[in-house]
């Protein structure tokens, strides 16, 4: 039924936004084609605002750091000037929202001017900007998420003895072995019990906010498609690995066993590299499947509007459909994948030498 009503909800966002532009062209004696491309990138971006339909939407926010000392407004705050462009005025400072940024408008100016490249030439990003977007919103409510539901859990556990799960527990149990299999099968002997806690919090985590990714409009399309999301996560997991790494791993990197000397020169930069590919692979993977999933999914409804015929619908969404159940698998599949790797990763960095 979440599938289901996924696919309404955006059928009907596409539809108005359909309808809007058509009214606004009503008197043209072409109709501006539908933009499926703009609107499928526009939904994978963060914005300043939870957007409903093109009549509402939930302000967020905005917390700048500018040449004058710090701003705070709401993003409602927005207003369209005589250019078209979201305009607001604090502090005796200017701020415009292009191309869904922030930029602090030059002093004196009273519209923003463009290059040929569309680029701002009278305005520059500010600072600092520690605004809650709808992917800084996700990430929160994820947050109370994880501390709500795993302190219940760990209530029904309270005085060391064995017990039953039940309530909560019973859900979330399975997760908590699931996940320590995984660090005891990638990480020898007891240390594994030491990088439990980060791989439990990573993998729910990313659970949790790609699930939450699948419910419309809540984040576009969440904070797992956001790479400066993953790539966090990607470099924590290379610092602890760094962190506790032994001996045995940087003289496996550094002279790699059972190979003649004279490859060193070759194989060494090889495994150096390694070291930093390993977190680049992690944060690209993540952030690539999420974001695809989501933009097919708007590309396949989109075919109903580019071909400006409802016959389409009967193909374009029961493969909606499937997308939108495959992308249920992937939330759980791609948590399990940057866990066991994250694991994987850690283990080869502590394991001990071996004769």
């Amino acid at each position: 039924m979440k599938n289901y009503a996924r696919i309404i909800l955006i059928g009907l966002a596409l539809t108005t936004s359909v309808l809007s532009k058509a009214s606004g062209n009503a008197h043209a004696e072409e109709e501006k084609p539908f933009d499926a491309t703009s609107h499928a990138i526009h939904h994978a971006l963060d914005a300043y605002e939870i957007h409903l339909t093109d009549n509402f939407s939930i302000p967020l926010p905005v917390i700048l750091w500018t040449d004058n000392g710090l701003v705070t407004f709401m993003s409602s705050a927005f207003h369209h000037d005589d250019e078209g462009h979201l305009l607001v005025e604090r502090n005796g400072m200017n701020f415009a929202k292009i191309h869904g940024k922030i930029y602090q408008v030059d002093a004196g100016a009273e519209h923003i001017a463009f290059d040929a490249d569309n680029h701002p030439t009278n305005a520059h990003k500010v600072t600092l900007d520690f605004s809650l977007t709808k992917n800084v919103t996700t990430m929160f409510l994820v947050a109370i998420l994880l501390l709500v539901i795993f302190i219940r859990s760990a209530k029904k556990y309270n005085g060391g003895k064995p017990v039953a799960p039940s309530g909560i527990a019973r859900w979330t149990e399975p997760g908590i072995v699931f996940v320590q299999d995984i660090a005891k099968e990638n990480i020898e002997g007891d240390k594994y019990k030491k990088f439990t806690p980060f791989l439990l919090t990573l993998f729910f985590f990313i659970l949790f906010g790609n699930i939450l990714g699948l419910i419309p409009f809540i984040s576009n399309p969440n904070m797992t498609g956001s790479i400066s999301v993953t790539l966090t996560l990607a470099v924590i997991t290379f610092i602890i690995q760094m962190a506790n790494s032994k001996g045995a791993f940087w003289s496996h990197i550094l002279m790699p066993p059972g190979v003649p000397k004279a490859l060193y020169i070759i194989l060494v930069p090889i495994e150096i590299a390694g070291i930093f590919i390993k977190p680049a692979a992690l944060t690209i993977r993540l952030f690539a499947n999420i974001t695809a999933g989501h933009i097919i999914v708007v590309s396949l409804i989109s075919i109903i509007f580019v071909n400006k015929s409802a016959a389409w619908a009967g193909l374009s969404v029961p493969m909606t459909l499937f997308i939108s159940v495959l992308e249920l698998l992937v939330a759980f599949l791609q948590a399990y994948i940057f866990t066991m790797l994250a694991a994987l990763y850690i283990g080869s960095s502590v394991e001990e030498a071996h004769h």
